[in-house]
């Protein structure tokens, strides 16, 4: 039920995912699980995926699945639109729900709203043809916003109307309702593509992803947070540890490369008999493979360089 990317080819054949054929039907943003558990009673031909940020969103959804014995539906920890952008294939998308997305009502994070050109563009190269983004929300400038930008893309056909009876009972729009505020529906039915092409970002082999240099072992007194810039993304460098039961170090780091964020351990240690140490990925989690990984890997092999180390052999 919980979607770990790093076990699939990306895009992921539907058919890979769910063992069957039928409409693939993605929420970006599920909360507590409660629409996309009543989807799947209200269409159980359709295939389900939901993506959500919220580490607590995801247990409570995941509990509620169990206790409702909900099948055919993924849950993804993670940005919605790394979904549409390398896990599902070219026009293999049904539909798109966003329901009540976090308004970032100020004007300098209007930014990071989902519902702006860049992910629509982004929606209408993963949507079949007459497929739909279904945004509902409370927030007024929120929904004028998407409504202005679905008709810039020119890519859709842009309805307001009604929001579906479903979302009508999800948490938030009951909250809204008993509180009397107005809640607004856009519909945008995809009409077209755009030129650009959104391809899916190349993986690594995480087995190569290693060094081997010749010298000692640092000994470290004190570590101060290290950070690497590379095209697409950040790594941050923030804390070293030495494990108890052998000698070495593990520097923690958190990869940022946009629509996806990873937390890795990169293990440094003496090889045994030998005048060398070895740099490599400390399997923990659920690493996916991406170009992030590499320059992790890469930076700190130059930064022991800087501790007196000689890089033998790098595979990054």
């Amino acid at each position: 039920m919980l979607l770990h990317p790093a076990h699939y080819p990306w895009p992921a054949p539907p058919e890979a995912l769910f063992d069957r054929l039928g409409p693939l039907v993605l929420e970006i943003g599920f909360g507590d699980g409660r629409f996309l558990a009543m989807l799947r009673d209200a269409h159980p031909g359709w295939n389900l995926i939901g993506a959500e940020i919220s580490s607590a969103a995801v247990f409570r959804a995941y509990r509620r699945m169990q206790r409702e014995a909900v099948d055919r539906v993924w849950l993804y920890k993670g940005e919605g639109p790394f979904v549409v952008q390398h896990l599902v294939p070219r026009r293999a998308l049904h539909r798109i729900y966003v329901n009540f997305p976090d308004p970032w009502p100020r004007k300098r994070h209007a930014d990071r709203r989902l519902m702006r050109q860049p992910f629509l563009r982004l929606a209408a190269t993963r949507l079949a043809e007459g497929g739909t983004v279904m945004l509902t929300t409370d927030h007024s400038d929120y929904f004028q916003m998407a409504v202005a930008e679905g008709h810039a893309t020119g890519l859709y056909e842009v309805s307001q109307g009604a929001p579906p009876p479903l979302t009508l009972r999800t948490k938030y729009a009951l909250k809204w309702q008993d509180q009397g505020k107005p809640i607004y529906h856009v519909t945008l039915t995809k009409r077209a593509e755009p030129e650009e092409t959104f391809p899916v970002r190349p993986r690594v082999d995480l087995a190569m992803q290693q060094a081997r240099l010749r010298g000692a072992l640092p000994v470290l007194t004190a570590f101060e947070k290290l950070v690497h810039r590379f095209e697409g993304g950040t790594a941050v460098f923030r804390h070293a540890y030495r494990p108890l039961d052998q000698p070495g170090l593990i520097l923690t780091a958190q990869i940022d490369e946009g629509d996806l964020i990873q937390d890795l351990l990169l293990e440094i240690r003496p090889d045994a008999g030998a005048e060398t140490v070895h740099l490599g990925i400390k399997r923990f989690g659920e690493v996916m493979p991406t170009k992030g990984v590499a320059e992790a890997v890469r930076f700190v092999a130059h930064w022991l360089e800087t501790q007196g180390l000689e890089l033998e052999d790098g595979w990054y």
